[in-house]
Order: structure tokens, then C-alpha cells, then sequence
């Protein structure tokens, strides 16, 4: 369809995501070798984009709005390597606006970044007026972000942000990623989200240096990898027959000891004193969300307990979630 019977502006919303299980076997550098999983939700904290049609009376083709702010004549000036490529994916014929915005911080662990992606590359195609599946989509923010950027990650979070909800998704040997949502009673997600504390550690760090030495040593660390996958099996397993926040938070634990040992910097002195402390408080178990150094601290409390383990990290925020069964959405498609 030609690009001028699309519409002016497109808002997008892309839901962040957390990681239970599985996180480091969606790296080609261990999914190449044998099929990876990862079992994650969508969460109802979301990366929100828009791209509107921008007149040439504004004088730069393209302003940019994110964390900072472009004014540019030409998408090779564009510094956000993001929306420089996505534009070169899906090119636009007219000048544009473009801005992010979300409901948590960047650099936290929860997907932002790819988030991102899939919104800008979903508002692009809706602007020229394509159609594109999930499925499509979070293969075009793959492509985007490992093979055209050379990012040291791996496929779960284009996934999980694409296509909402919990699911299991497996990383085959051949580059193709497969879907199981977990359809579970309304009762039983709402018992795990009531045993989800989500802790703010105020530490946003990059995930680049901590990614690049989890990938040199995957061939060392093989078996931790494929207990971590083990862990995904497990707690799939368990969401399927009742939830139990002592046995959740239990393989919880155990796969935060494995991580742990996949790179120097996944934790520190401070998040190991936090999380024992967490633990000494009642929560069973848990995890730094994504990659780790920093970010959000994800525990699994019994709600009983869920005030205690608050009052003894008090210099840690809380931050409340839900359940989100949606991946990303247009939300406005406005005129032509």
C-alpha cells in the first residue's frame, strides 16, 4: 500500500517483561549448540512510541525526542542507533517526529530497549500502511538489534514484548524461536503476581559488558546454562498443576546461584547483602531482573511477608505490577 494512505500519527505501546527462567540459552553462543528456553510475562508497565508526520516548515526532516533530543536533516545524522536503523528498515518518505517514553526506567532489566524496537518498527510499518504478524515483528527487532547493531544479546525480550502474556519460548538451533503461552486459571496468575515483589535497586547500568563476558564464556559454563534451562522446565511444571510461592521462589534461588556464576559483574557485594537480607525477611527466593549489575531486584515473597521483606530493604522502592496479557498494541492510528 502506498505510503500516503497511512496515517499521521501512530502511538504504540510495547509491555515490559520479566524473566523467571531460561535467561542466557537464548544467546546464539548456547542456543546454536542446543535448544535454549526461556519462561517470562509481560508486565503492565509499558515503553510507549510515537511517530507523526513532521512538516518541512519545522526546518530538520527529523526530531527525535528519548532521553535527549535530535533536530536532523538525514537518517545517517541520527545518533539513537535504534531509530537510525529502523528507519533504514522501514523507511518513511516523509520528515518525522518520533518520541519514547516509559513507565520505568531504561537499563533495568526489563526489555526497554527491545521494547523499543518492536514499538518504533511496529509504528513504521502502520505508517506505511503494512500489515506485519508478532511473529514478523520481533524477527525484524532480532535482526535490528543483533545482527545489523551487533548487540552482545540474545531473542527472549523481542519475544516477550512482541507477544505479551506468559509463555515459554524455545530457541532452536536454527534460529527459529517457537511459542507455548501458558494458559493458566485467572486465579493462578493472580497468586504468582501476589507473590512478586519488584524492588527498585536505583542502579541503572549497561548490559553491553556484562553480556559480552557471559557469551566468551558459555562454552565454559554449559552446565550451569542447561540447569538454568532446567529451571524453566521446572517452574512451567508447577504453574500447570497449582502455585506454590515456597516452591517457585525455591527454584528461584537456585537459578539466581547459577546465573551468578555466568559473569563477574552479574551481582555485587551490595545485591548479595540485599538479597540475604531479603531472604532473612521471608522472601523464598530470587533474581537481579535481566542481565544483572543493577536494575530491578525480582523476589518471590508469600504476601504474609511481603511487608517485613519491604521493611528490611528500606532503601530499596517497591514497585507494584500486574499481570499484562497483550504484547504490543497500536493504540492511535490517526488520519491520512
Amino acid at each position: 500500500m502506498a505510503e500516503e494512505n497511512g496515517p499521521r500519527i501512530v502511538v504504540c505501546a510495547v509491555p515490559l517483561r520479566l524473566s523467571f527462567a531460561g535467561g542466557g540459552t537464548d544467546l546464539a553462543e548456547f542456543y546454536t549448540h542446543e535448544d535454549g528456553a526461556v519462561l517470562s510475562t509481560s508486565i503492565d508497565r509499558f515503553v510507549y512510541v510515537t511517530v507523526k508526520r513532521h512538516s518541512e516548515v519545522f526546518g530538520q526532516r527529523y526530531r527525535l525526542n528519548y532521553s535527549e533530543t535530535e533536530l536532523v536533516s538525514s537518517v545517517d545524522e541520527i545518533e539513537n542507533d535504534i531509530i537510525r536503523e529502523a528507519l533504514r528498515i522501514v523507511p518513511i518518505d516523509s520528515g518525522l517526529y518520533i518520541s519514547t517514553v516509559a513507565d520505568l526506567p531504561a537499563s533495568s532489566g526489563l526489555g526497554s530497549s527491545s521494547a523499543f524496537a518492536v514499538g518504533l518498527l511496529q509504528a513504521l510499518h502502520q505508517m506505511r500502511g503494512e500489515r506485519i504478524t508478532l511473529a514478523e515483528l520481533a524477527e525484524e527487532a532480532c535482526r535490528l538489534e543483533i545482527d545489523v547493531l551487533k548487540r552482545p544479546i540474545g531473542k527472549q525480550d523481542q519475544y516477550a514484548t512482541a507477544f505479551g502474556g506468559l509463555n515459554q519460548f524455545n530457541f532452536q538451533s536454527d534460529g527459529r524461536v517457537s511459542i507455548e503461552p501458558q494458559a493458566l486459571p485467572v486465579n493462578r496468575i493472580r497468586e504468582l503476581f501476589d507473590s512478586i515483589l519488584l524492588l527498585w535497586t536505583g542502579i541503572v547500568r549497561q548490559s553491553k559488558d556484562i553480556l559480552e563476558e557471559q557469551k566468551r564464556a558459555t562454552p565454559d559454563r554449559m552446565a550451569e546454562l542447561r540447569q538454568i534451562k532446567a529451571h524453566c522446565f521446572e517452574l512451567k511444571t508447577q504453574l500447570r498443576t497449582g502455585f506454590d510461592p515456597v516452591a517457585f521462589g525455591g527454584v528461584l534461588d537456585e537459578t539466581w546461584a547459577n546465573k551468578r556464576k555466568l559473569a563477574s559483574t552479574i551481582t555485587s557485594n551490595e545485591i548479595d547483602a540485599w538479597y540475604a537480607r531479603a531472604r532473612e525477611a521471608g522472601a523464598i527466593g530470587g533474581k537481579i531482573a535481566g542481565a544483572g549489575g543493577g536494575g530491578f531486584l525480582l523476589l518471590i515473597v508469600p504476601p504474609s511477608r511481603r511487608a517485613a521483606v519491604c521493611r528490611a530493604l528500606p532503601e530499596l522502592s517497591p514497585v507494584p505490577i500486574r499481570y499484562e496479557e497483550s504484547g504490543t498494541r497500536v493504540l492511535i492510528p490517526l488520519g491520512h
